[in-house]
């Protein structure tokens, strides 16, 4: 048996241990809730797990999926905050699947997120969900931006992107009538999902395999327990009891111009990269006081800012009115007009930042330190296109695991 109450933290955590307050109430499904929460046999005791997820976005479902078909004698929970899944990041992003075409060679996000396109277009076949596979072009229109193209196309080549090419401005016109350019890249391999459905699509999985997932329970903390619950007949050597953890992060991405087709037949035009001022605030006007206070003290936002002033400054004016949004789209489709748009929904990017003031780049999986740290597994700054990758994450993870805690 595991020997110990291990947890994956931001996303996923392997666990052994319990967790005090009314655990096998949580389990009961909340009013109007359409989740039958707890299935399976030992799995439906809610006291204590083999393994916790922390997170019930697409990649800590993806991962309890993963882990629970790998080890299905296993105990296995997700611990999620709010009153359903997925309705964070995960619920609020560009539905694209990324092809790996623009991150650095040998970095684990172009790894992953060319064999995680692979496997979500297989896994959506399989499960009958609904996609299009409609492909994107990305368009130099200045002549100095062709040299930039030219090694973003290396760039996917070197990365394993499947069927790139090159275009000329007569081949962008029969793709894309209304589109402007000089030369653009076909990825012909990118695609449009709704990841809401895939994730609770992982859920259903997860749970049919004996899984139990957990709603309306936010996890405050996390500390060794004084002694072994009751229910520890099983060989529990070292209970951990969970009750709440957050890691900070911190948001400004960069991103380009993207005109964005949608399941529901919608364009979404965007998107922009200005701070959010709330960690989880999709309205205009969300704010956190403390969510804007830990960024400045625990980040080098600061820095960020004194680096990229003038381009933050252009991304807030262009949030801010419509009219110069609709100039900077015009520079790829002219027949745009301010009246042609509305408003759109809006997400957050959890885009880690280090203190330098610099973006961090990559995926990061790491440990922490001491008695409880080393029962954990922390899964941090998954941005985009984690959605993509989703299935290759829970994959590594899943290895990870494996070998770390001797499962």
């Amino acid at each position: 048996m595991v020997p110990a109450l291990r947890y994956l933290g931001s996303v996923c955590g392997l666990a052994r241990g319990g967790f005090p307050g009314g655990f096998s109430a949580a389990c009961a499904p909340a009013p109007g809730k359409p989740w039958l929460l707890c299935q399976g046999g030992r799995r439906a005791s809610t006291s204590s797990f083999d393994v916790v997820i922390i997170g019930g976005g697409i990649v800590g479902l993806a991962s309890a999926r993963a882990l629970i078909l790998r080890h299905p004698a296993l105990s296995i929970g997700v611990l999620e905050k709010e009153k359903d899944l997925a309705i964070h990041q995960t619920g609020h992003n560009s539905g694209v699947i990324h092809s790996g075409i623009y991150y650095k060679p040998e970095s684990l996000k172009a790894k992953l997120c060319v064999q995680g396109a692979a496997l979500i277009y297989e896994y959506c076949n399989q499960k009958g969900i609904s996609y299009k596979q409609c492909g994107k072009l990305i368009v130099a229109v200045e002549q100095e931006e062709i040299p930039r193209l030219q090694a973003l196309y290396e760039r996917g080549l070197q990365n394993g992107v499947q069927d790139l090419r090159l275009i000329q401005q007569e081949d962008i016109k029969k793709k894309e009538p209304y589109c402007r350019g000089l030369m653009a890249i076909d990825c012909p391999y990118t695609g449009i999902v709704d990841y809401r459905q895939v994730a609770l699509s992982f859920a259903q999985d997860f749970q049919e395999a004996g899984g139990c997932v957990l709603t309306n329970f936010e996890v405050e903390d996390i500390e060794m327990a004084k002694e072994s619950p009751s229910r520890s007949k099983d060989g529990m050597k070292y209970p951990i009891v969970i009750r709440n953890t957050k890691v900070p992060d911190s948001r400004f991405p960069f991103l380009g111009v993207h005109f964005t087709p949608r399941m529901d037949g919608s364009i979404w035009l965007g998107p922009n990269a200005v701070l959010a001022f709330k960690r989880e605030g999709y309205r205009p006007f969300d704010f956190s006081g403390r969510d804007i206070m830990d960024i400045i003290i625990k980040s080098g936002l600061i820095k960020l800012v004194f680096q990229n002033f003038s381009y933050g400054v252009n991304e807030m004016y262009k949030a801010c009115f419509l009219s110069a949004t609709v100039k900077h789209l015009q520079k790829f489709i002219p027949e745009i007009t301010v009246s042609d748009i509305l408003r759109g929904p809006a997400g957050v990017r959890a885009q880690a930042l280090d203190r330098d003031g610099n973006l961090v780049e990559d995926f990061v999986f790491d440990g922490g330190v001491g008695v409880i740290g080393n029962r954990i597994l922390h899964v941090r700054n998954a941005p985009s296109p984690a959605a993509t990758s989703s299935l290759a994450i829970s994959g590594m993870i899943a290895d990870e695991v494996q070998q770390r805690f001797k499962l």
